[in-house]
């Protein structure tokens, strides 16, 4: 089989994965139960047998989100850095890990991740990794750093015309934060 044809099998596995996994957070619906469970497996599966047909950053990134959710954060940035290794101008795997050294409450070591994210050429959606800067800085105080970063995350929201949630969210947490000053 020929690289394109190889190419194209292994994003047509990314994206059944993807949809798995999509799929499991709608089953779960915030609780982790078997059948939701079962989804996210066989999305790692596609996302593996994606891998192994043509390695791509999107599912050596989509792998790692998956394990995120079984609690594997270490094998989580794992794959990120294996994707950005294949593709280091995609920006989702600099997010990632970004958002996952949060979660382990690695605050400074998440930030030059989260840079590279928000100047990174292929990236969507753009305002992910400044929410998350967003966020950072407030957990660590830093409030005027905070807002910045949640205003540019709202700009570019409403520039990309998304999901209106996503702006109403960074809203809400802008007044928050704007209440703090007072």
């Amino acid at each position: 089989m020929d690289a394109a044809i190889q190419k194209l099998r292994a994003v047509e596995l990314w994206r059944e994965g993807y949809n798995h996994h999509t799929r499991a957070f709608a089953l779960a619906g915030g609780e982790c139960d078997r059948e939701a469970v079962d989804e996210l497996n066989t999305a790692v599966n596609l996302y593996s047998q994606s891998i192994e047909t043509f390695p791509t950053a999107e599912a050596y990134t989509f792998r790692g989100w998956a394990y995120c959710h079984f609690g594997r954060i270490d094998d989580a940035i794992a794959e990120c850095k294996r994707a950005i290794e294949v593709d280091p101008e995609f920006g989702n795997p600099y997010n990632d890990i970004g958002a996952y050294l949060i979660a382990k409450g690695e605050f400074d070591e998440a930030i030059e991740w989260l840079e590279k994210a928000k100047t990174a050429r292929k990236y969507e959606p753009r305002h992910f990794p400044f929410m998350n800067l967003g966020r950072l800085y407030a957990q660590k105080g830093m409030v005027m750093k905070a807002i910045a970063e949640f205003e540019a995350a709202l700009s570019l929201a409403q520039r990309e015309g998304g999901d209106p949630n996503a702006s109403a969210s960074i809203s809400k947490q802008l007044r928050s934060l704007r209440v703090m000053l007072n």
